[in-house]
């Protein structure tokens, strides 16, 4: 079967009044539900959890940020599902959620535990609504937004396509309200157009394009196809899916040749769970950029950081230090520094669980 990830903004879900469009989400689930029917895996990316949350209560007390997001979500994300639960079930789905943080893809163990999780909600006909736990979450370990959570569930799930909806019809080659300007409809592998991004945070989400633009690229670059396109517009997912997007505009990153395992893509999704670094010299740096693949021995590395233990991913430093790679290492760090230079020993990284950035 076909499997896509479909991640749903705040701004679609949300009206002009800033409280949740009932009239929209019908009209997503029902094309879910078609997608369903057609013979396609969905599972879905919801935000919208803070802003409905926050459209029920009126707190006169003062609340920080965080406060008001982990008290705006608890509220919210028990009505937004109840909401898609009731509009699903009328057309005879079981709706499961799932809540997750960013340190839940930091381990192996607990990246398989999710995998498993939602493999097994839709062998069993039941669609997974994803979202962040904002009530357990605080800054430093939020994700951007769910435009990166759904790019880390698209590539955990192996699906075949990544729907990002927002409230914009894609990536323009100029200012959106220029009517010069247009859609750029493909981006292929290679292809810069960061001087089109604009840095501009949307009204209710936490990123923007730049994020959305930077997290398609790298899923893209795993795989998997990734479409950035106008949530409100009528039918737009079935008219993407379905008709293949004639007519309607949307951007399209066309995805790279990749026979990544999954192993391998949780690998390169752990740069920002490193537990420590090696830096390595020229000629360990040459041979892990060469043609034919090559574990990271111990004699090629010149200094260890952090406190790590075996199993830990970890980043790969160049002389100047810059990031060249991550890894799972195969020793703590006490025993890193112990046997650094040193030669006929175990590679610190293997060459199959290291990823060259």
């Amino acid at each position: 079967m076909k499997r896509i990830v479909v991640k749903i903004g705040s701004n679609v879900l949300t009206g002009p009044d800033k409280s949740i469009d009932k009239d929209i989400m019908l009209s997503l689930v029902g094309q879910v539900v078609t997608l369903r029917q057609k013979g396609y895996q969905v599972i879905l990316v919801s935000s919208g959890a803070v802003a409905c949350g926050r459209s029920m209560l009126k707190i006169k007390a003062k609340l920080d940020s965080v406060e008001q997001r982990q008290l705006y979500s608890a509220v919210g994300q028990a009505r937004l599902m109840g909401m898609y639960q009731d509009m699903f079930s009328e057309k005879g789905i079981i709706t499961g959620q799932v809540l997750t943080m960013k340190e839940s893809f930091s381990t192996r163990r607990e990246y398989l535990n999710q995998r498993s999780c939602m493999e097994v909600m839709l062998s069993c006909g039941v669609i997974p609504i994803v979202n962040e736990n904002d009530t357990i979450s605080v800054t430093e370990l939020m994700f951007t937004d769910n435009d990166e959570l759904s790019g880390l569930v698209a590539t955990m799930m192996d699906a075949q396509q990544l729907v990002i909806l927002s409230n914009v019809d894609g990536i323009y080659n100029g200012n959106p309200n220029d009517p010069d300007t247009s859609v750029i409809p493909e981006i292929k592998p290679g292809d810069d157009i960061s001087c089109y991004i604009g840095t501009v945070k949307s009204g209710f989400g936490r990123g923007g394009m730049q994020t959305k633009y930077s997290i398609a690229r790298k899923v893209a670059g795993e795989g998997v196809r990734v479409t950035i396109a106008n949530g409100k517009r009528e039918n737009i997912l079935t008219d993407l899916i379905l008709k293949d997007g004639k007519n309607v505009p949307h951007t399209v990153f066309v995805p790279a040749e990749s026979g990544t395992s999954s192993f391998r893509k949780w690998i390169a999704n752990s740069q920002g769970f490193a537990k420590g670094e090696v830096r390595i010299d020229g000629n360990a740096v040459k041979v892990l950029k060469g043609k034919n693949a090559a574990s990271l021995l111990l004699v090629g590395v010149t200094a260890v950081e952090g406190d790590f233990e075996e199993g830990d991913i970890i980043a790969v430093l160049d002389p100047n230090g810059k990031r060249i790679a991550v890894g799972v290492s195969s020793y703590s760090s006490a025993e890193a520094v112990s046997n650094m230079g040193k030669h006929d020993m175990r590679p610190i990284i293997h060459y199959d669980s290291l990823f060259i950035e």
